[in-house]
């Protein structure tokens, strides 16, 4: 009997840094979607971010996500430097290729949904993973209006049937909607803009790559 492939939510961002919005909807994910886990892609460089000042470097933001990941099915990761990829669609491709034991769903909310037609190659994305999308106050209506949301409204699944993922044939889209959480990482940055300080010269292991990181 063949053994059961893991099925895995992928969540990109800065993670700059990491808050409780960023797990709250994680774990949420992990119980709509029945995922064995989820790994945090932290991003070495956001291209729609690139250049942005208060950006904290790519250890401290890491440091911080696996904090803010603890005793929880997630993992916090910069396999991206590793694979040596921009975009996402590039990461995707290559995920999929050297972990041929799991299922990946890409977990995005809808402020970036919103703008997912800005993305490199977006329809490739959607082709190559499943998608659920969380509801985010405010983004709604926007993204729903989109570009992206007008080719992809035809491969829309019902939230019913979010727990049948990985049985779809991408694309596939899900919309979830969870109880909001007001965690936001520029709140954060505003009330302490050296937050990354705390995780300066620490040496960590990737707990996927398991390279370390300085």
């Amino acid at each position: 009997m063949s053994k059961a492939r893991i099925a895995t939510g992928l969540l990109g961002g800065s993670f700059n840094p990491a808050h409780r919005a960023h797990r709250r909807i994680t774990l949420s994910a992990i119980a709509a979607l029945g995922l064995d886990e989820a790994w945090w892609l932290v991003s070495p460089g956001n291209p729609l971010k690139d250049g942005a000042a208060d950006m904290a470097p790519l250890p401290a933001r890491l440091a911080s996500a696996r904090l803010m990941a603890r005793r929880a099915p997630i993992r916090a990761t910069v396999i991206e430097r590793h694979l040596g990829t921009r975009y996402t669609a590039e990461t995707l491709a290559k995920l999929v290729r050297r972990y041929p034991n799991r299922h990946f769903i890409w977990l995005m909310g809808s402020d970036n949904l919103a703008q997912f037609h800005r993305w490199r190659d977006w329809r490739k994305i959607a082709r190559t993973v499943p998608i659920a999308v969380v509801a985010r106050p405010g983004y709604d209506a926007t993204a729903h209006a989109t570009r992206a949301m007008g080719w992809l409204r035809r491969f829309v699944r019902p939230a019913g049937q979010a727990r049948n993922w990985t049985t779809w044939r991408p694309p596939a889209l899900v919309l979830l909607r969870f109880r909001p959480d007001p965690g936001s990482a520029t709140r954060l940055r505003a009330e302490d803009p050296r937050w990354f300080h705390a995780f300066q010269h620490q040496a960590l292991r990737d707990p996927v790559t398991r390279r370390i990181i300085i």
